[in-house]
């Protein structure tokens, strides 16, 4: 089933889209703040994201640039405000669409669905092979020796991003924003809590690992080996 994350602080528009586009076959998960948005799409994984704007705690802007670090899921963006600037920021950051509030679920529904298949995701990117290690970035799944490799949804956010960023380095600071949000570039101790997981799981050496390597001061990158 393609699940849907809705971020709106509107609960009756939240219950409204639950209710329609659960009809329609869609699973719907809601999040009424900036900060749960981001929590909630690191933990669902949403094939696709509708996304207000004017949200509490951090901007829709924010939330789409923090998903769009790791994600590249669509995201769709339904706001009651008409500046371009203000579209032009949201489709910068990494939205794929802008439907003006109010809007039909006719119209919606055909938004999404051009949306989905658009976003489909490239064979090319799908596979991506390191030595021992074979990361399905399509079905979300990694195998170490052949034997499927449990992730949590932080420890696979973050592979997601070093891998896209292949022998490229990444600070911690941009790590912190687009897997936790703005705000949290300072706590390195919740990156390097992960990344310590992630060695446990993908490396024969945690203490001296090939693949997610330590650049010290600056960040982290994946080298395929």
């Amino acid at each position: 089933m393609t699940t849907i994350l809705v971020v709106d602080d509107d609960h009756a528009l939240c219950r409204a889209l639950s209710k329609g586009l659960g009809a329609h076959g869609y699973d719907v998960v809601t999040a009424m703040t900036g900060h749960d948005a981001i929590t909630l799409a690191a933990k669902t994984y949403p094939h696709l994201l509708l996304v207000d704007l004017g949200m509490p705690q951090f901007s829709g802007v924010e939330v789409i640039t923090a998903v769009r670090g790791w994600s590249s899921a669509p995201i769709v963006v339904v706001s009651t405000r008409p500046q371009e600037a203000i579209k032009v920021a949201a489709l910068e950051a990494g939205a794929d669409d802008y439907l003006m509030k109010p809007f039909g679920i006719n119209e919606l529904l055909t938004r999404i669905r051009g949306a989905l298949r658009r976003g489909a995701p490239v064979g090319e990117e799908r596979d991506v092979v390191a030595g021992d290690l074979s990361i399905d970035l399509g079905s979300r799944q990694v195998r170490r020796h052949g034997e499927l490799v449990h992730l949590t949804p932080k420890e696979w956010a973050t592979l997601v991003v070093l891998v896209r960023h292949q022998a490229s380095v990444v600070s911690e600071q941009e790590l912190l924003e687009q897997l936790w949000g703005p705000g949290y570039q300072e706590e390195s101790k919740y990156l390097s809590t992960v990344v310590d997981a992630l060695r446990e799981k993908l490396e024969d050496d945690p203490s001296s690992p090939p693949r997610v390597v330590t650049e010290p001061g600056v960040g982290y990158r994946f080298v395929a080996t």
